[in-house]
């Protein structure tokens, strides 16, 4: 399962957890979200509780009465953001990677997050998402095994 977590107009950010449990995606929440945000979700379950945590509210879309946007006195209230993440990660998955295996998919997924926390719409050009990329690799070494060492060195 995936959880993702994104800011209107901001970064996302998104993570790999073991199941779909209240307290697996509140923990998530609780440490990635402050607390005098307004939470916006979808009709699930397990954020009915913790949306009460919120200074700034819990407004829920619900997909089911095929609601998936309205104009709140003050805000737009949908989940339309975080769907269109999860779409390009998809796309991305199916039509670019085809396979990703359970105990890589925290890469890909950190992948995505650095290309939609840098798209063009926040003023992001090509140079300086190149200059990001290479930013990230200081002090890091990629090393492979030798063809003469054990698989467990």
């Amino acid at each position: 399962m995936i959880l993702g977590l994104v800011e209107r107009g901001g970064d996302v950010r998104t993570f790999h957890v073991q199941d779909a449990t209240t307290a697996s995606i509140a923990y998530v929440v609780r440490t990635n979200v402050r607390r005098e945000s307004n939470l916006q979700t979808d009709e699930a379950k397990v954020y009915i509780k913790l949306g009460e945590e919120f200074d700034g509210g819990h407004d829920t879309v619900i997909h089911a009465r095929n609601e998936y946007a309205r104009r709140e006195a003050d805000r737009l209230v949908t989940t339309n953001t975080i769907e269109n993440v999860f779409s390009v990660f998809k796309r991305g998955m199916r039509g670019v990677y085809q396979h990703c295996g359970e105990a890589h998919l925290h890469r890909y997924l950190a992948e995505f997050d650095f290309r939609y926390n840098r798209r063009s719409a926040l003023g992001f050009n090509d140079n300086e998402r190149a200059a990001a990329a290479l930013k990230g690799i200081a002090g890091k070494r990629l090393t492979y095994r030798r063809p003469d060492q054990s698989q467990n060195a």
